[in-house]
């Protein structure tokens, strides 16, 4: 069984409250939108046919009121002529096709009418279409963007893990190495000439310092002795 087993299901149906209630909404989605293509095919159809049958009906209405009009004026033309028995069978074919005409007049008017309403309802059905097609496009665009979000959320939680930081840490330690190697490179080669002269001027400064320190020292004992 269908979701709607009647046209006036799909027209009465909600289909934002179906879709909140539904396990899984994008599934329902596409079975209602099957549903109302298949349905409008059907009323497409059946009003096909409808207009068959109206082009039909309309065809021998035509016909039987060209009979009544031509029994009508040979009966005028009997009349005239004073023919009064013959002018009552012309009256009487007459009456007999104008009988016809009004129950095929009444069916062409019920066929009209039902080939107006299946014109209203697949108006209707094709606006319920649309609006199902368009909540299916937004649930493809909602599903998008939440897996999306899922992803990210997943791969957040997933950099947060110890794993992750472990795995920072180990790197940390690798580059922590590879700059204690680097220093040890240095260590313990021989000095370049800049270097060493850099040092004579290092040690010249020191014994300067010194001589002014000792200097400094021996003007102190001096200025005792002369007191």
């Amino acid at each position: 069984m269908g979701i709607f087993t009647r046209f006036k299901d799909i027209v009465a149906s909600n289909m934002s409250s179906m879709l909140d209630k539904a396990e899984d909404p994008e599934k329902l989605i596409k079975l209602m939108i099957r549903e109302m293509e298949d349905t409008l095919i059907e009323i497409k159809s059946s009003c096909a046919n409808a207009i068959a049958n109206q082009k039909k009906v309309q065809r021998l209405l035509d016909d039987i009121q060209e009979k009544e009009n031509f029994w009508a004026n040979k009966a005028e033309l009997a009349v005239e002529k004073g023919k009064d028995a013959l002018a009552r069978q012309a009256l009487q074919e007459k009456r007999r096709y104008t009988q016809r005409t009004e129950a095929v007049a009444i069916e062409l008017t019920e066929l009209e009418m039902i080939i107006e309403q299946y014109r209203d309802d697949i108006c209707e059905l094709e606006n319920k279409l649309k609006s199902a097609r368009e909540k299916q496009r937004l649930l493809v665009q909602r599903h998008i963007r939440a897996n999306g979000k899922k992803r990210a959320q997943e791969e957040i939680r997933r950099a947060g893990s110890t794993e992750i930081m472990l795995k920072f840490e180990e790197l940390e330690n690798h580059i922590e190495r590879m700059e204690a190697e680097a220093d040890l490179v240095n260590f313990g080669r021989p000095s370049t000439l800049e270097e060493e002269f850099d040092a004579l001027e290092a040690d010249d400064d020191i014994e300067a310092e010194l001589n002014k320190l000792k200097s400094s020292q021996s003007s102190k004992k001096n200025d005792t002795k002369d007191s």
